[in-house]
């Protein structure tokens, strides 16, 4: 599952896609530098950010195909940053679906997962909003492990990671490299479906229209997707 850019034309491998009829709304957040622009870029739009950045907000809208069905899914991308905390709530709404995100490099980032991020997510969105528990970069966890430097001081390994999913109720727990481009599909995969399965979107007192099937009422968007295992999609930066 994956994502592609969007590009002019009609490409001789491109076939257009049905009218997106499912829309859904995918929010990530975490500590800053933990990984989380990262993962949305080379999912989205295919490339790994060499430079770090800090986000402020950024979203992307990509169309994908899950089970044969075309989904819009928007990926919301939010600032870490204390500076940031009474802006970032707005993001929230009418999520269908939050990852949380904690780089395996830093263990105070896992450690806000519990003292912070659940937290949040839980007075905003409330206990109905499926959470996905997502470590980033163990790329560098490997690379400490294959030289001898790794310490559990220092590094988070899956055990840990599974247990703080667990602790906090998490759908799932995914281990990820944006650099390796390493389970970055299966989350987003996940995502989607834990998505569709939300119905209702009016997290945080603030509702969305939907008919008898949970299908938001809106108007419809064409889109194209490249031919692929999985899952792809046209990517347009907003």
């Amino acid at each position: 599952m994956s994502a592609t850019p969007a590009q002019n034309g009609t490409p001789g491998n491109s076939r257009a896609l049905t009218p997106p009829q499912i829309r859904r709304k995918l929010v990530i957040v975490g500590d800053g530098a933990a990984g989380k622009t990262s993962l949305l870029n080379v999912f989205a739009v295919g490339h790994f950010p060499e430079a770090y950045e800090p986000t402020v907000f950024d979203n992307y809208v990509t169309e994908i195909e899950l089970d044969g069905k075309p989904i819009q899914l928007a990926l919301w991308d939010t600032a870490g940053q204390e500076e940031y905390e009474r802006l970032r709530p707005l993001s929230y709404s009418k999520a269908h679906v939050i990852l949380i995100a904690f780089s395996v490099d830093t263990p105070d980032s896992l450690d806000n997962v519990t003292q912070k991020w659940i937290e949040e997510v839980r007075s905003i969105c409330g206990r109905a909003i499926p959470v996905i528990l997502v470590a980033c970069k163990t790329d560098l966890r490997d690379k400490a492990m294959g030289n001898g430097t790794f310490s559990v001081d220092n590094f988070i390994d899956r055990d840990t990671g599974q247990k703080v999913a667990n602790s906090i109720g998490a759908k799932a727990y995914f281990e990820t490299s944006a650099l390796n481009n390493q389970g970055v599909d299966q989350v987003f995969e996940a995502a989607t479906r834990a998505a569709v399965l939300t119905r209702d979107a009016g997290h945080g007192g603030v509702g969305a229209a939907y008919d008898r099937d949970g299908i938001e009422k809106r108007d419809s968007h064409q889109g194209k997707k490249k031919k692929g295992s999985g899952v792809g999609g046209c990517c347009i930066i907003a």
